[in-house]
């Protein structure tokens, strides 16, 4: 899928990666990639930014992790997260209906 088509909708789709509970960077990238089977494949890059801004909108929020002798940075929603994605899917759903009516074959 083209990187363009990402723009606009990533702060969607890791504040829902992470409703689920709290993950580490590398653990968001591999829950999009099964979970779109492929389709979204989520450069370092790209995540890492996203993660920063949304926890400096107070969206997220982050602690250190010690696991396999690695120590990473867990990410997790807060309450204003969970408002924010509730937001954000209203958003994309009136989006995605409005795109669908104007896509669809005429009948």
């Amino acid at each position: 899928m083209r990187g363009e088509v990402l723009k606009g909708h990533l702060d969607l789709l890791l504040l829902a990666a992470l409703e689920a509970g709290p993950a580490h960077g590398y653990a968001i990238i591999q829950s999009l990639r099964e979970r779109t089977r492929e389709a979204l494949k989520l450069p370092e890059g790209t995540l890492y930014p996203a993660l920063h801004r949304l926890e400096a909108a107070g969206l997220l929020a982050s602690d250190w992790s010690s696991g396999d002798g690695r120590k990473r940075r867990v990410y997790a929603l807060t309450p204003a997260g969970r408002q924010a994605l509730a937001r954000e899917r209203d958003e994309w759903g009136a989006f995605a209906r409005a795109v669908e009516s104007v896509i669809e074959s005429p009948s």
